[in-house]
């Protein structure tokens, strides 16, 4: 089934619709940030692919000079609540535990970047205004309604399972709509004519290879090619990584399967340990969310190499234009 006719999450659809009514009557009442705000979000609940959009664009504007910063919950982390400021672009200020696992992997990735955390998102625009980023990326900001934003990006899959969050109406509110590559023309026609004016632009997850978790060093994917390999996950609809695993000629014989989030306690490092003795794996390969989390703690594996698949998105130029010609008029060039 896909979410083009898929189930709602009926509490999550109810919330979305109720602050959408309060706004269009202007019972809430979006705060204009004092940055431009582009916001990275999608219609179903659980992972798709939105925090290697953010990543994408992170490194867009760094090429272009500016400082862009992040602007998210900080889910499950111990700052959700009371927010805090994972990096200012200088320094760190705390790890994955305080800040969420999607945040510290992006920071992780660009230390330039700033990256806030906390659900009052408009105070973090205003610590990142302050301190001197340029732009903020929204992450997971579609059904945000409280912050206002100058460019709502919603990545869709239409073969996605999962409840949805609201109504594919709701495209109505996007600026931009990133759709999955090869799920059907019928489906890429249904949307334009629903949406005639509406962007659409289609998006591919690719593989940039593999690196080793405790040295870094980088190797192309087809090295663990005809390897026994044992491979693990904590994410949101894993099937997508043990998908791209296949599409690099990896097969991996063992597969382990976590909750997303998951923080790999004593005892699950114990489990993957004992699959090891058991299955002798020539290799473990994992992804970039889980790797973070048990870096340093690898001894017990010592006698296997672990690696992380490094993921990214394939975008059309014309997608990254399109958000150039839009932030042109918002952002000064660097410099002036």
């Amino acid at each position: 089934m896909t979410i083009l006719h898929g189930s709602y999450s009926l509490i999550s659809w109810t919330v979305c619709w109720i602050k959408n009514v309060l706004v269009r009557y202007g019972v809430i009442k979006p705060r204009k940030a004092p940055l431009p705000v582009i916001s990275i979000g999608n219609l179903i609940l659980g992972g798709s692919e939105k925090t290697p959009l953010v990543m994408e664009l992170l490194s867009y504007f760094e090429g272009l000079g500016l400082r862009p910063a992040i602007v998210t919950r900080g889910y499950k982390g111990k700052w959700e609540k009371d927010g805090g400021v994972l990096s200012d672009g200088k320094a760190f200020y705390g790890g994955w535990e305080e800040a969420g696992d999607e945040p510290y992997l992006a920071a992780h990735r660009f230390p330039k970047a700033g990256v806030f955390v906390g659900k009052q998102r408009y105070r973090s625009c205003l610590k990142a205004k302050e301190m001197g980023f340029q732009v903020a990326l929204l992450d997971d900001g579609f059904q945000h309604v409280k912050l206002a934003r100058n460019l709502d990006i919603v990545l869709h899959d239409p073969q996605a399972r999962g409840p949805l969050r609201e109504g594919l109406s709701s495209l109505r509110r996007a600026d931009i709509l990133l759709l999955k590559k090869d799920r059907g023309k019928a489906t890429f026609r249904k949307i334009r004519h629903k949406f005639p004016a509406l962007p659409v632009f289609e998006y591919a997850v690719v593989s940039r290879g593999l690196h080793l978790l405790e040295t870094n060093e980088r190797f192309p994917a087809d090295i663990l090619k005809e390897k026994n390999i044992l491979a693990f996950c904590g994410i949101a609809r894993p099937e997508r990584f043990f998908a791209l695993l296949e599409e690099c000629g990896i097969q991996a014989r063992t597969r382990m399967v976590f909750p997303d989030h998951f923080s790999y306690p004593a005892r699950a490092l114990d489990k993957i340990v004992s699959a090891c003795a058991s299955l002798k794996p020539d290799a473990i390969v994992t992804t970039e969310k889980d790797a973070l989390k048990i870096l340093g703690r690898t001894r017990p594996l010592a006698a296997v190499p672990v690696y992380v698949l490094d993921i990214g998105l394939d975008l059309p130029p014309a997608f990254f234009e399109r958000v150039r010609d839009i932030l042109a008029a918002l952002v000064a060039p660097p410099g002036q």
